[in-house]
């Protein structure tokens, strides 16, 4: 170190000596630091594609969503027997609230020159009824033959005509005609007692009638 600067600063060459070894401790510090505080550059990693997660243990996979329920068939149905002159008799199943009618066609139709007087094709059936097309009814207590008087046997109420049952006692056309349209309406009588049911008919005139008609 030159003598002028020792002399400027009145210190022995040992103490000159220990500055100039801390001055360059400290500039190699100050260098150190900065060069470990610069920012590092980072690598680039590749984009990882996002593949199907398998199942865990114990989960299930959703499956196909189920299409639309299959259509139902109607549940109520009855039973009824069509014979006598038609093309296929026999017992068939029809739709709750079928009438005769539709009996009929289930059995393939009416045999050409069948006579259906007195049969009432708008009649609703009723479960476990037999309709017999085309064959005289047979004597007794299973009703009288179309156009026969009253006297000659209780009267069916579910097969009598409004002209049958214009000929009993206290009915004339027009009560005819509410009985037909009850038992249209109800599916037929199922017990004598129904006529009191019947627009027009009270006590005295159920007491008449109770003798002279049948279901």
């Amino acid at each position: 170190m030159p003598s002028w600067v020792r002399l400027r600063c009145g210190l022995e060459p040992k103490a000159l000596a220990a500055l100039v070894v801390v001055l360059v401790l400290g500039v190699g510090l100050a260098v150190q630091h900065f060069w470990s505080g610069r920012p590092q550059p980072q690598p680039v990693r590749a984009p990882q594609l996002v593949g199907e997660v398998p199942p865990t243990p114990g989960s299930t996979r959703p499956g196909p969503s189920p299409g639309p329920p299959p259509a139902r068939e109607p549940a109520g149905r009855i039973v009824v027997d069509v014979s006598g002159k038609v093309r296929r008799p026999g017992v068939l199943r029809l739709p709750v609230g079928s009438r005769v009618a539709d009996a009929l066609r289930a059995a393939g139709g009416v045999k050409a020159g069948t006579d259906l007087t007195g049969l009432n094709r708008a009649r609703v059936l009723m479960d476990g009824e037999q309709v017999v097309v085309g064959v005289p009814q047979p004597p007794g207590p299973q009703g009288p033959p179309v156009g026969a008087a009253p006297g000659a046997g209780p009267l069916s109420l579910n097969t009598a005509t409004v002209e049958q049952l214009d000929t009993l006692p206290g009915v004339g056309p027009v009560l005819a005609q509410h009985i037909v349209d009850y038992r249209t309406e109800h599916g037929g009588f199922r017990s004598v007692d129904e006529l009191r049911e019947v627009t027009g008919i009270g006590d005295r005139r159920f007491a008449d009638l109770e003798a002279l008609v049948r279901p």
